[in-house]
């Protein structure tokens, strides 16, 4: 059963689907893309717990893979008890829907590198935490994704939309913002990381990304780290899997700043959308497929390199009801390239509706990659 039924979620139940699995794919509007190629689907609010209880008791799964962040989180624990797998494990998804659990976990338990932070639930307290962390600063809201509700604030007078922003925005019923120092970071990168019923934790080579506005746009792999940098993350990313429990892929987010130190940003129990560039055969698994062999405690013998690829995000460029008429020919024209169209059955504004991922031969240039990808996600919608 799939809580949460976006993109992550159809390419996972495609992952599934080949392996010969039964998925369910729940979420609260119709024709999510997952639910298009999964067996059956329910549709309902996942923070109602008594009707999350109701959909898993009708359908008895073995396996509950939850996709987002908006999950009455603690029936996961009921679900355990009951002999159901919860992915990567009840305790992960719990501490890593919420910003403050994951973030004092990291921090102040196991001593790992993290921007300095405070949290507020009144904009008392918030501007008290903005005088301390000092300007520019970051402003998310507890609970969210892709960007949802998160600004950067560079002076008291952008204070108060920050707050009102982040509040509104936030997923689930958290009312409360986390508020961070501004890392004056060089670059941005993702360690997917794969931890295992029998076999040791694995690490996909990383991924470099951009964001505009806490959102993805454009992911490249592998991404040009130096061994030792790359072994701090690797620790950092091992030891926070450990002390979360469980089995599946994570996507773990990291700084690099100007002077070379590796901190600690955030924490997916899932695979991770700055991930999909492994869709572009630049690894021999992808991610999708990868999550599906931990979860089922299949052997994984080996993750490694067979192209240097890059995603770039196809944005909606209205709000409408109905999906985009899309546009294939010109990207599906130039070799080692592929479209991935999600599905979403209606856009607004900057909404991820698809990727165009380009790939060629290990050593060849990601930056030529990436202007080609960027150019040809701009062809995709008129």
């Amino acid at each position: 059963m799939l809580l949460g039924s976006g993109e992550l979620g159809k390419e996972f139940t495609i992952a599934a689907k080949r392996a010969g699995l039964y998925v369910v794919a729940c979420d609260k509007y119709p024709f999510a893309p997952a639910m298009q190629v999964a067996d059956t689907c329910e549709i309902f609010n996942m923070l109602d717990g008594a009707t999350l209880a109701q959909v898993v008791d009708k359908h008895k799964p073995d396996i509950i893979v939850p996709e987002i962040e908006a999950i009455r989180t603690e029936k996961l624990f009921d679900f355990e008890k009951q002999g159901i797998q919860v992915v990567p494990s009840a305790r992960a998804a719990n501490f890593t829907m919420n910003r403050r659990a994951i973030r004092d976990l990291a921090s102040r338990e196991l001593g790992i590198r993290t921007a300095k932070y405070h949290y507020a639930k009144t904009f008392s307290e918030f501007k008290v935490a903005a005088e301390d962390i000092g300007f520019p600063c970051v402003v998310k809201p507890l609970m969210s994704s892709s960007g949802h509700g998160q600004s950067y604030v560079h002076n008291e007078a952008e204070l108060e939309q920050a707050f009102h922003d982040a509040m509104e925005e936030g997923r689930g019923d958290v009312k409360e913002v986390i508020i961070e120092e501004f890392i004056d970071f060089d670059s941005e990168f993702t360690l997917l990381t794969v931890t295992q019923k029998h076999g040791q934790t694995l690490f996909c080579p990383p991924i470099g990304h951009t964001q505009q506005g806490g959102d993805y746009r454009e992911s490249w792999q592998p991404y040009a780290i130096d061994a030792c940098a790359l072994k701090q993350a690797e620790a950092m990313a091992g030891k926070v899997t450990e002390a979360l429990t469980g089995y599946g892929i994570w996507g773990v987010e990291f700084f690099k700043t100007k002077r070379g130190e590796i901190i600690f940003s955030e924490l997916s129990p899932r695979p991770h959308d700055t991930g999909m560039v492994t869709l572009g055969h630049t690894t021999n698994l992808s991610e999708f497929e990868l999550h599906l062999r931990a979860i089922m405690g299949w052997p994984i013998p080996a993750i490694h390199l067979e192209h240097c690829g890059c995603s770039a995000v196809v944005l909606a460029k209205e709000t409408t009801d109905s999906a985009p008429e899309y546009h294939l020919d010109t990207a599906l024209s130039e070799d080692r390239t592929r479209v991935r169209i999600f599905g979403k059955p209606t856009q607004h504004v900057g909404r991820r509706m698809g990727i165009v991922l380009c790939y060629d031969e290990v050593g060849s240039d990601i930056d030529a990659l990436r202007s080609k990808a960027k150019r040809l996600a701009q062809t995709i919608i008129s």
